[in-house]
């Protein structure tokens, strides 16, 4: 088990918390020289974060030849596992597992009435986030549902880009952390087909007309979920 003080310490610090979710974005492996030249600082104070944040288990490292000659050296990526702190413990997961198996062994009915709940609360928290917006402007432009689809779920991770065309705006997001991962492996149909509702309800409550498709999954080998969202004038 992690050591909770070890984890919050380590990530407390900016630069070190920044260097992870940078890690984490783009799924890549890099050396020291790499992180010191992205957040301009001195090799030995990147060396040091990302030896930190190996410490605690949330990136990892491996050796690799430069191409260059001499010895392999060091370069860094994000862990596969992620890390629960709990005050004082808890044991979601392990309902969560109890949850999903039950789900099945129910059948298709169990499954729909949880897409729709899940959807719900995609919706509604969607909702809610408009409808603060609304009370301190006076009016919601495009940019600002952007924005509330980007911090509803800033630890999620979804990177939103605009694709204008002449049948209107294409909305490309990427889903770079998933928050269930852990139960893939056994779960991962019915995760997705859960998660999607949840994403769903978020984007019926931002936009009126839209279609929404998914491009691509981390269910099929890919390092991220990504979704188009056809907005129709």
């Amino acid at each position: 088990m992690k050591n909770h003080m070890k984890v919050l310490n380590t990530l407390a610090d900016e630069t070190r918390f920044q260097i992870y979710d940078f890690i984490l974005k783009h799924k890549k492996s890099y050396t020291v020289q790499d992180i010191a030249d992205q957040f301009s600082i001195h090799p030995n104070v990147a060396r040091l974060h990302l030896t930190k944040l190996c410490e605690i288990g949330i990136v990892q490292y491996q050796f690799e030849k430069s191409g260059k000659g001499g010895r392999p050296g060091r370069v860094y990526k994000a862990s596969e596992e992620g890390i629960v702190l709990s005050f004082p413990k808890r044991d979601d997961n392990r309902i969560l597992k109890w949850a999903l198996k039950s789900f099945q062994l129910m059948g298709q009915e169990a499954v729909e009435i949880i897409k729709t709940v899940s959807y719900e609360d995609g919706f509604n928290e969607m909702t809610n986030a408009l409808n603060k917006e609304a009370s301190m402007k006076h009016s919601i432009e495009f940019d600002d549902k952007l924005q509330l689809l980007t911090k509803s779920v800033s630890l999620i991770g979804y990177i939103p880009s605009v694709i204008q065309t002449s049948d209107g705006k294409k909305l490309m997001f990427t889903i770079y952390n998933c928050p269930f991962k852990e139960n893939l492996s056994e779960n991962e149909n019915l995760i997705c087909t859960i998660h999607e509702s949840f994403i769903k309800g978020q984007v019926d409550a931002l936009f009126e007309q839209h279609e929404l498709i998914q491009i691509d999954s981390m269910i099929n080998n890919c390092d991220n979920c990504m979704y188009q969202i056809n907005l129709k004038d």
